[in-house]
């Protein structure tokens, strides 16, 4: 287990600080169960990884209305929270490859949890959509269902297909990983305003 610098409250409440749009917090806590649920099933650090999924967007509330400075006050905040370089990289490396950030755009991701954290963090635009879909219920999801979701690519269009199918690097199916982010999710669906 590697030693994180604050509590989970204490770092749900660092978010909160810099983020206040309703939206956006249902999507942090939704990464931080998928996350989870996926450390879980691959026998990994499910703090650790769930942190990873909860902060990841640490600076967005304050960098969105100018997307291309998304994750360059991330660092600095990280920092002083008491967070390790370690733990900053891979929050970064959720921005590589998008042509919006011009440093990260020529960047690739390499590690099992770099993998995890972009393809965790970007399923849950398709989940949620497809639950508002379905009157809000997760409860029921079945991961054959968001399988056709995921192959209409006008579905819930800003979701970058790719970026879900690099979970396939950590040696685990879509069907598997559909499987464990629906149940990340439905764990705290009361939470997100599903049913």
């Amino acid at each position: 287990m590697t030693k994180l610098p604050l509590s989970r409250e204490q770092a749900w409440q660092l978010v909160k600080k810099y983020n206040s749009h309703e939206p956006d917090l249902i999507h942090y806590l939704e990464s931080e169960a998928v996350m989870k649920q996926l450390a879980k099933y691959l026998g990994e650090d499910s703090e650790y990884w769930g942190m990873l999924g909860l902060v990841h967007d640490v600076d967005w509330g304050i960098t969105k209305e100018k997307v291309d400075t998304h994750l360059s006050k991330m660092p600095e905040i990280l920092k002083k929270a008491g967070f390790d370089k370690e733990f900053i990289e891979i929050i970064l490396s959720h921005g590589y490859g998008f042509e919006e950030l011009p440093e990260l755009t020529n960047k690739k991701r390499t590690k099992r949890v770099e993998y995890a954290l972009s393809a965790s963090e970007t399923i849950t635009g398709l989940i949620h959509a497809y639950a508002l879909m379905r009157g809000k219920k997760i409860s029921d999801m079945e991961p054959k269902g968001l399988m056709k979701k995921f192959k209409d690519k006008t579905f819930a269009a800003k979701v970058d297909r790719e970026v879900i199918k690099e979970v396939e690097r950590l040696g685990i199916t879509l069907d598997e990983f559909f499987k464990i982010a629906i149940e990340g999710i439905k764990n705290i669906k009361e939470q997100v305003g599903l049913s």
